[in-house]
């Protein structure tokens, strides 16, 4: 039987990073979700690592940021999520996941999702080019059949990009826990 943390007092948002220039400015959206009540942990894929300040945002935290899967055994190093926030989301992510692809641990957690009915924003970051391509606007219908909420995301620059979309998207969430 594997040891999972215990549920937080407060509810507990798994942010989701990926690979996108914009990552480094994921402590815009966690300092956001701590301030509106939110214990935050980062899974971040495998390569989104090289675009964090991964001390920095452990130091925030308090959690270790995830991004491989655990042995066999090994403790889970983050509660169960109550909500999760995928930004920025990347073409690649969105279409995976959209597709049900669980190739690293991120897209497995999103996959997974699903089934446990955990809320889940996304906010995208993909270029025009991107987006242009058939499969994204597919997959975005498919995410929105399957209950996820799509932000408008989209801005290339950290300092524009509405990181805390994903909060207000996932507001009654908070608010239902808060109520419990």
């Amino acid at each position: 039987m594997t040891e999972q943390p215990a549920p937080t007092a407060e509810p507990f948002l798994y942010v989701v990073v990926c690979a996108a220039g914009i990552a480094s400015g994921v402590d815009r959206l966690i300092g956001a979700a701590q301030d509106r009540g939110w214990a935050v942990g980062v899974v971040a894929t495998p390569t989104a690592l090289g675009f964090l300040d991964t001390e920095a945002l452990v130091a925030r935290t308090g959690h270790p940021i995830r991004s491989a899967w655990r042995t066999p055994g090994e403790p889970r190093p983050l509660p169960p999520a109550d909500a999760i926030a995928v930004a920025p989301a990347t073409f690649n992510t969105i279409n995976k996941w959209a597709a049900g692809i669980a190739d690293t641990l991120a897209l497995g957690i999103l996959c997974e999702a699903y089934g446990l009915g955990i809320p889940t924003a996304v906010l995208p970051c993909v270029n025009d080019a991107m987006a242009a391509h058939p499969a994204y606007p597919r997959s975005l219908d498919r995410l929105r059949e399957m209950g996820v909420l799509i932000g408008a995301g989209a801005s290339p620059r950290p300092d524009a990009f509405p990181w805390v979309e994903a909060l207000d998207l996932l507001a009654p969430v908070l608010e239902e826990r808060r109520a419990a």
